[in-house]
């Protein structure tokens, strides 16, 4: 199945661990955003964030297999949840799964904070103009929506490394 996944990183190597995600999907990544960096969000006092958003699909997987695969990333990665919203190493969120609702508070999808995150919006807007959130609309509208203090907290920094 097709998935969106935003990535993303504030402590230690925040590259490397943006790359780990991208070299362990291998042939399954589609298309991969720019580098952005980005203030934090919900817990303010932290470093700021490197994101990227990557488009995925691999018929053998579906969205549990998605959240599973990105739970175990974090887990190589020594991600540690001590804290909502919290510096870590590295965070794989499955925003969106194609045809896919789900309302299991394991795995929502759409992922709930999507229309919120300009960090996710900018980069998924770049490799994937014509994108809709489901049950929300075209992304390239939710982000116009969105203040302009959240758009200029995104920063393009350089093409995804590959």
């Amino acid at each position: 199945m097709r998935a969106v996944l935003s990535l993303g990183s504030n402590l230690g190597d925040r590259l490397a661990y943006l790359k780990s995600v991208v070299d362990s999907l291998g042939s399954a990544v589609v298309a991969v955003s720019s580098v952005y960096e980005t203030a934090p969000w919900g817990v303010e006092d932290q470093p700021d964030f490197l994101n990227a958003v990557c488009i995925v699909d691999d018929p053998a997987r579906d969205e549990w297999a998605w959240l599973r695969a990105g739970q175990e990333l974090e887990r190589r990665a020594g991600r540690v949840r001590e804290l909502r919203w919290g510096p870590r190493t590295l965070d794989v969120d499955v925003v969106t799964v194609d045809g896919v609702r789900s309302d299991d508070p394991e795995l929502l999808l759409p992922h709930p904070g999507t229309p919120e995150r300009a960090s996710v919006l900018i980069p998924w807007l770049e490799i994937d103009p014509d994108a809709v959130l489901p049950g929300h609309g075209p992304i390239a509208e939710l982000l116009r929506a969105r203040p302009d203090s959240d758009r200029a907290s995104v920063n393009r920094l350089y093409p995804f490394p590959r």
